[in-house]
């Protein structure tokens, strides 16, 4: 009989011959956890828990291999929780349900299968949540590549759990073991999401464990922010494109009072901490906060305006791929003659692809670290005329070779 782990995919997700669906980390937890999925197989709800499952590995490898049912997962990035769901479609599997991080996911779980996330504020929260909401029996098993574990990782589980136990390595992966909540007392009392005030912004950011940047404002943002008084618009529809913790959104609504902002996220922590943070700076009547990969969730030539501060970083690796992405969902949102004001690392140089994509380009900030540039979306019946006439404001580094 094969295996179901071989026949998993990445779809919706980037494929290629060099690309997995299931690496050596999935394999490793599942064969850890193997005994005691095994114990919690005969019972509707087994009580197991999966969090961080990439693209399904670790629920169908318990429901398939060891018939659990009644599993409860939750997948950060939409991506993944959509390859789960076209897997378990394409095979033919159930037997699990998708949570929100919160008290429904982990409420009187036993086990935990876990990727272990890179972010140590991330691995606080759930530890948190699995120990005061779990049952008092719960075993956590937590895997990851070895290259991104840290012993920092023991210390935030056992924050929370009192027993910590590393295993051997296998592949270059390692599972943690933990168990044994703490009693209320003994656990730190850190809530989330947290909130921090920004006075000379004027803005409270909140922040879930897995948000980029937490409750601080990375510089690419503030960036932008510093460019956002000359935003034109007045009224009309904009876009927060990858949202992150919705300080683009709160800035551009307190601004542009007559805007109707959409902020999107594919992650579930950015989208959570967005929303919070909306609420917190008074502008939930002007913002709205939707999960979805890029701009999936709006038709075409719908907005009249897009801020975007693209990642730069695909896991580890320095990658473009999903800026030119974004670029290109931008374009198809934006009306003609509408904005896309975006800010990027400088040496990227991603002035001719947003030529190409979305229109006219002209940059307005510039320093080593960053560039802010304004890109007018073309009438899609308008020929293309190739790069911009240098002017005075071409940076001529940002020009095509």
């Amino acid at each position: 009989m094969s295996d179901v782990l071989d026949d998993l995919r990445r779809y919706p997700d980037l494929e290629a011959p060099n690309l997995h669906a299931v690496d050596a980390t999935d394999r490793l937890v599942l064969d850890e956890a193997a005994p005691a999925l095994a114990a919690l197989a005969d019972t509707p709800d087994g009580g197991v828990v999966v969090i961080g499952d990439r693209y399904g590995a670790l629920t169908l490898g318990a429901v398939a291999r060891h018939g659990v049912a009644g599993v409860r997962t939750h997948q950060d990035r939409l991506t993944g929780e959509r390859a789960l769901h076209a897997n378990a479609e394409r095979l033919g599997l159930g037997g699990f349900t998708t949570h929100e991080l919160g008290l429904s996911l982990v409420a009187g779980a036993r086990l935990v299968l876990l990727q272990l996330p890179r972010s140590l504020d991330a691995l606080d929260e759930i530890a948190a949540l699995v120990a005061e909401h779990a049952d008092p029996s719960v075993v956590v098993v937590a895997g990851g590549r070895l290259k991104h574990m840290t012993t920092a990782m023991n210390d935030v589980l056992g924050r929370h759990l009192g027993t910590v136990e590393a295993r051997l390595a296998r592949q270059k992966s390692r599972v943690l073991v933990a168990s044994h909540p703490r009693p209320a007392d003994e656990r730190p009392h850190r809530r989330w999401p947290e909130r921090a005030e920004h006075r000379d912004l004027g803005i409270t950011v909140c922040a879930h464990g897995g948000a980029f940047a937490g409750t601080s404002i990375d510089i690419g943002t503030r960036a932008l922010l510093a460019q956002l008084d000359a935003v034109p618009l007045a009224d009309g529809a904009a876009v927060d494109l990858g949202c992150g913790t919705g300080v683009l959104a709160v800035a551009l609504a307190r601004l542009r009072p007559g805007l109707r902002i959409t902020a999107t996220d594919e992650s579930a922590a950015a989208v959570a901490s967005a929303r919070a943070t909306v609420e917190a700076n008074g502008v939930a009547d002007r913002v709205d906060v939707v999960r979805a990969d890029a701009a999936g969730t709006l038709p075409d030539a719908s907005v009249d305006l897009v801020l975007l501060n693209p990642p730069f970083h695909v896991g580890a690796a320095v990658h473009d791929g999903v800026a030119r992405a974004l670029f290109a969902d931008a374009a198809r949102v934006l009306r003609p003659g509408g904005e896309l004001w975006a800010v990027w690392n400088s040496h990227l140089r991603y002035r001719p692809a947003l030529e190409g994509v979305v229109g006219p380009t002209r940059q307005v900030a510039r320093d080593p670290k960053f560039t802010v540039t304004v890109s007018t979306r073309r009438d899609a019946r308008a020929p293309r005329t190739g790069r911009a006439r240098p002017g005075a404001d071409t940076d001529p580094s940002q020009e095509s070779p």
